[in-house]
């Protein structure tokens, strides 16, 4: 079976005619499908047609409803959760993305890919307001994140669902979804993929996007390599101030040693200064161990096993 999750808010013109075409392009390939839609709290009618299109069709159109507007992890979160699927295909309800480019995603997952990222190779946005941008902050997050793809923001992508289901995703953190796989040991690619203009509707683009995604990125890369060991962070400025005030406080205890008077010197508070706040790094770093090891120890992150009878 394959789930199409595709989280929502306020696309009500475009909903009809998205899944009529996702049917269309599911039954002429035999596919076991599944649409499920989440709405983040929409307040035009977009809840009300899903719940139609649920009640025309039970068996293949299902559908969540969030209480408010969380934000697109946290609705691809709860699809994610939800779907059924063993491949499990994301798209944006604008219409923007093409359900006839689906088979492409579930052959590339059936040729043992985890992940597959569209490519809108051909972008039908405005370019100094949406192409440009995107363009270096793909550049900036391939670079930095050491995973080549050109479009990190695609809606439209595919996964296995252990490859889904092993996602954290919620703050802004559906931007690096590839990204975030390809950390957790799984296979990506990208393929590329049609892209129309919107008819539909009103873009929910905004220009503090990208400078938040320079942020969320910076956020992800640190994380990733102090989460679990925080003393390496701390320890860093820890051993550098201590280092300063250190030398310091040297150069002027062997002009004591030597007989050269010393007077109260701004210098001499600063390396005091120095040490201790070297020894509160220390100490926080210390603190943060501990508490790691005392949390919940979380079972490994399993990508693949030989039977079910394992769980």
């Amino acid at each position: 079976m394959i789930t199409v999750v595709i989280p929502l808010f306020n696309e009500e013109a475009s909903l009809t005619p998205l899944t009529e075409k996702i049917r269309t392009v599911a039954h002429e390939h035999s596919y076991d499908l599944e649409i499920l839609f989440v709405d983040d709290g929409s307040t035009d009618s977009s809840l009300q047609i899903i719940q139609k299109l649920h009640r025309a069709c039970p068996r293949e159109i299902h559908y969540i409803s969030l209480g408010r507007n969380q934000g697109k992890s946290a609705a691809l979160n709860a699809g994610f959760s939800h779907a059924t699927g063993d491949i499990i295909i994301t798209m944006d309800a604008d219409l923007q993305d093409d359900p006839a480019a689906i088979p492409d995603f579930i052959d590339a997952i059936s040729e043992g890919w985890d992940v597959v990222s569209g490519w809108k190779q051909h972008r039908k946005d405005p370019f100094l307001s949406k192409n440009l941008p995107s363009k270096v902050f793909n550049r900036i997050t391939s670079l930095f994140g050491k995973i080549r793809l050109h479009d990190f923001n695609c809606g439209f992508k595919a996964y296995t669902r252990e490859a889904a289901r092993s996602l954290d995703v919620y703050g802004e953190r559906h931007r690096f979804l590839p990204l975030l796989a390809h950390w957790n040991g799984f296979s990506v690619t990208e393929i590329p993929v049609p892209h129309h203009k919107r008819k539909y509707g009103k873009t929910k683009f905004g220009a503090d996007r990208f400078i938040n995604g320079f942020f969320d990125l910076i956020t992800l890369i640190f994380l990733r390599k102090y989460m679990t060991s925080p003393l390496h962070f701390f320890g860093i400025f820890s051993l550098i101030l201590f280092a300063i005030g250190g030398s310091i406080l040297t150069y002027f205890g062997i002009q004591w040693f030597s007989g050269s008077p010393l007077h109260v010197r701004p210098i001499i508070l600063f390396a005091v200064t120095a040490i201790i706040v070297a020894v509160q790094f220390f100490s926080l770093g210390l603190l943060g161990e501990l508490f790691i090891h005392m949390g919940k120890k979380r079972a490994p992150m399993i990508k693949d096993r030989s039977s079910e009878e394992l769980v």
